[in-house]
């Protein structure tokens, strides 16, 4: 049976305004097929075709067993850069917020957290951030104080570490570490997703100089985030640029 074009591109441009309207905001739950079959007077297949071609162009994501829901905006980021979350969020037409979850100042405990702040003490932060009143990232940081002593007083709950440390602190050096994962049950739960979703993980250090500034953990929901990389087989290291 041939499926009536009319009627797919009805559903397909209704859903898509709404969508594009924000009437349906990111992380909203599709209704089922069986809903819109019922709504439109139509065959699984039109209504069928209809989400699938919203899934082909981004806005609509499928979860077995759960359902269809709206996209979450899909940032991209060079490998190598320093991302600002905030400002990439915006510059792509999202609307951006925080929670901070935790916030301690206290002494280097672990060797890694030695390391970094030279026995000093550090501030440990825990943040969630949201792309469009949604979980984005979920991020675990360690400042180290002696190099950058403004951070024990600044307000981590209205600016983002991120953002605050590249507007305030001149950085000489990174390393990166990237891995795929498998958001576990305490991620997941933050994140708002089922356990074992599949999320990229961004590990990260940052110096001036010899000095030890910062290390952040950053876990990202797979679905939502690109890392690209573009270099030549002449260049010696990556090119990488901001995109704040």
């Amino acid at each position: 049976m041939k499926v009536p074009s009319s009627l797919y591109e009805k559903i397909r441009k209704n859903i898509e305004d709404k969508i594009l309207t924000g009437v349906w905001a990111p992380g909203h739950r599709i209704p089922f097929e069986r809903d819109l079959m019922s709504q439109y007077g139509c065959a699984r297949m039109t209504v069928n075709r209809a989400i699938a071609s919203l899934v082909d162009a981004g806005l609509i994501v499928r979860r077995r067993r759960v359902g269809s829901f709206v996209a979450q905006p899909h940032i991209r980021s060079l490998i190598l850069d320093i991302p600002d979350i905030k400002a990439d969020v915006v510059a792509r037409g999202g609307s951006y917020g925080l929670r901070l979850l935790s916030r301690k100042v206290r002494k280097a405990l672990r060797a890694d957290e030695k390391a970094l702040a030279g026995q000093g003490p550090v501030v440990v932060l825990r943040c969630l951030h949201l792309a469009n009143g949604r979980p984005f990232a979920l991020e675990d940081r360690i400042i180290n104080l002696k190099a950058v002593p403004a951070a024990e007083v600044a307000d981590f709950s209205v600016d983002p570490p991120g953002t605050w440390l590249l507007d305030h602190v001149p950085w000489t050096e990174a390393e990166h570490r990237i891995t795929a994962i498998n958001a576990d049950a305490a991620t997941a739960r933050v994140l708002d997703v089922p356990s074992g979703e599949a999320c990229l993980m961004l590990e990260r250090r940052t110096w001036r100089g010899k000095a030890n500034i910062t290390a952040v953990r950053q876990i990202f929901l797979g679905a939502t985030y690109d890392l690209i990389a573009r270099f030549s087989s002449k260049s010696v290291a990556p090119h990488h640029r901001s995109p704040a």
